[in-house]
C-alpha cells in the first residue's frame, strides 16, 4: 500500500536518503585527514600487504550508495540537487568548524590545539576533497542515469557498479593528487610525499571503495524495493520526464 502524504511533502525515504547522504559527507570532510593503514593477509601490486587509505574512504562511499538510490527512485534532476546542494553545505561545515576554532576557548575547555588538530582540515584537504566531491558525485549520477536509458528498469546492478566504481576512481585521483601532491607543490604547504606513497593512498582507498560498491549493491535493491513498495511508485515514474 502506498503512503499517504500531503501534497508536495518529502516522504519518509527522501529525507531518510537526504540524510544518510549529508550525514557521511559531513563525517568525510571531518575525517578526511586522518591516514588509516590496515595490514593484508597477501601482498597487493603497489601497496604490498599494507592497505593505506583517507580515513573519509568509508563515509564518502556511503554518499554514492545513497545518491544511486536517489537516482534511481527519484531521478537524475532530483539527484543533481542533492548533489550541488551538498556541495554548498560542504562550505557551511567548514564555516561552523572553522569559526568555532577561531572563538575564544574557556578555561574548562578541551585544548584548543588539540580541538583543532582533529577537526580543522588542512587547506590541501579541503581544496582536494571539494573538488573531487563535485566531478565525481554529478559523473556518477550521469552516469547511473545514462546507463539506465539503456537498459531502463533492469540491471540495476550494472548502473550501481558501473557509475560508484568509475566516479570512485575518479573522485580517489583527483583527492589524493590535489590534497597530498598538487596543493602542497602550488601553495607550499605541507610537503609532497614520495611517488610510491601518493600511488599507495590511490590504489589502498579505490581498492576500499570497489569493494564497497559491489557489496552495497543488494542494499540498493533493498532499499528501492522497499520505497517502491511503501510510496507506490513504478519503477519508470521517476524518468519519463
Amino acid at each position: 500500500m502506498s503512503q499517504t502524504r500531503t501534497r508536495g511533502a518529502p516522504t519518509i525515504a527522501q529525507v531518510a536518503l537526504i540524510g544518510l547522504f549529508v550525514t557521511a559527507l559531513v563525517t568525510a570532510q571531518l575525517t578526511a585527514s586522518k591516514i588509516l593503514a590496515f595490514e593484508l593477509p597477501f601482498a597487493l601490486p603497489v601497496t604490498g600487504a599494507q592497505l593505506a587509505l583517507p580515513g573519509a574512504a568509508l563515509a564518502y562511499a556511503l554518499t554514492f550508495l545513497a545518491s544511486d538510490c536517489y537516482t534511481e527512485l527519484y531521478g537524475r534532476r532530483a539527484a543533481q540537487i542533492v548533489v550541488n546542494v551538498g556541495f554548498v553545505l560542504n562550505f557551511v561545515v567548514l564555516a561552523l568548524v572553522w569559526s568555532t576554532i577561531a572563538a575564544p576557548a574557556a578555561p574548562s575547555s578541551v585544548d584548543p590545539a588539540a580541538f583543532e588538530t582533529a577537526l580543522g582540515a588542512s587547506t590541501n584537504v579541503v581544496l582536494g576533497s571539494l573538488l573531487a566531491y563535485i566531478v565525481s558525485q554529478n559523473w556518477d549520477v550521469l552516469v547511473f542515469h545514462r546507463i539506465r536509458s539503456y537498459t531502463g528498469s533492469e540491471k540495476l546492478w550494472l548502473r550501481n557498479i558501473a557509475s560508484t566504481a568509475s566516479s570512485q576512481a575518479i573522485d580517489t585521483v583527483i583527492f589524493v593528487s590535489v590534497a597530498f601532491a598538487v596543493a602542497p607543490a602550488v601553495l607550499g604547504v605541507g610537503t609532497v610525499p614520495p611517488t610510491n606513497i601518493i600511488l599507495s593512498l590511490m590504489v589502498g582507498q579505490y581498492v576500499l571503495k570497489l569493494a564497497i560498491a559491489l557489496l552495497d549493491t543488494p542494499v540498493v535493491y533493498a532499499i528501492v524495493s522497499l520505497v517502491r513498495s511503501r510510496e507506490g511508485l513504478a519503477a519508470d515514474d521517476a524518468h519519463a520526464a
